[in-house]
């Protein structure tokens, strides 16, 4: 799959990366200048990402973002000013076109995977613009039922600008668990499998009025993901996760995502060498 100057075809672990949310003009640059020097010493690529609305909230009160218009506009310019691909949510079939227009990567949040809809308009944006679409597999779902999924975007037209990802399974109240089998099952698909760390160790609505987590296993299972065979990584990193406006608890602290970057990168070699 091409992506920009990337060509991501297993050989290198691809790393998607930033702040859950725009929070404001400052943070998402020193977040993505950040993570392009970690990756550019790993020589790994990297997709920039983060929501210009989080329209999925526990609570009505949440932080939501800065909107379309305003969160296009900051997109546009990172891209241009770290010179990355970028990847960002869509959430409504209207989005899609002028998403397509500024953006990289269209990702289709987990709770729509199945929303025809949207995944159509997602679709034709991407066909118009040739942009790639991440599609993340529904907490609900099991990963064999994500064929279905990527049949339904072949037939659309989207054939080879599909990636999938793994972000945990509803596990009882409040809680995910993550099944490894899911990632070679999904790959079977012939997408790229993208394990999503951080919000496979988000406890959903756990905190009551807003989602908990626990941040320390994510790296656990990161490194879990790229033994099994993994083929990009998706994390949400912060300077000071205890002060996001959203998912703070389940993600990365950013000084810390070198070191773990570095980590799972030997175990992505060592694996695709055997």
């Amino acid at each position: 799959m091409k992506l920009g100057n990337y060509n991501l075809d297993g050989s290198k672990l691809f790393v998607i990366a930033g702040p859950c949310v725009l929070e404001n003009r400052d943070l998402p640059r020193l977040v993505g200048e950040r993570m392009r020097k970690a990756c550019d010493e790993l020589k790994l690529p990297y997709i920039f990402k983060a929501s210009y609305d989080k329209a999925n909230r526990t609570s009505g009160k949440s932080f939501r973002g800065p909107g379309i218009d305003e969160g296009l506009k900051q997109l546009g310019e990172i891209k241009k000013e770290l010179g990355v691909p970028v990847l960002t949510d869509v959430h409504e079939s209207q989005h899609c076109e002028p998403t397509a227009e500024v953006c990289d990567v269209l990702q289709i949040p987990a709770f729509l995977c199945r929303q025809t809809d949207l995944l159509e308009a997602a679709a034709k944006a991407a066909l118009k613009h040739n942009r790639v679409i991440n599609i993340k597999k529904g907490q609900f779902l099991a990963p064999w039922d994500m064929a279905n999924v990527v049949k339904k975007m072949d037939a659309l037209g989207a054939k080879g600008r599909v990636m999938l990802t793994e972000r945990g399974a509803s596990f009882g109240y409040n809680t995910l668990v993550s099944d490894m089998r899911s990632i070679p099952i999904m790959q079977k698909t012939g997408c790229p499998v993208v394990f999503d760390a951080t919000h496979s160790v988000q406890m959903p609505g756990g905190q009551g009025e807003t989602s908990g987590g626990q941040r320390e296993f994510a790296p656990v299972l990161a490194k879990a993901a790229c033994a099994v065979g993994c083929d990009g990584l998706f994390a949400e990193t912060h300077p000071e996760p205890d002060k996001a406006l959203s998912d703070g608890p389940n993600m990365i602290p950013l000084a810390d995502m070198p070191g773990v970057l570095k980590l799972l990168n030997d175990i992505f070699q060592l694996v695709r060498r055997k």
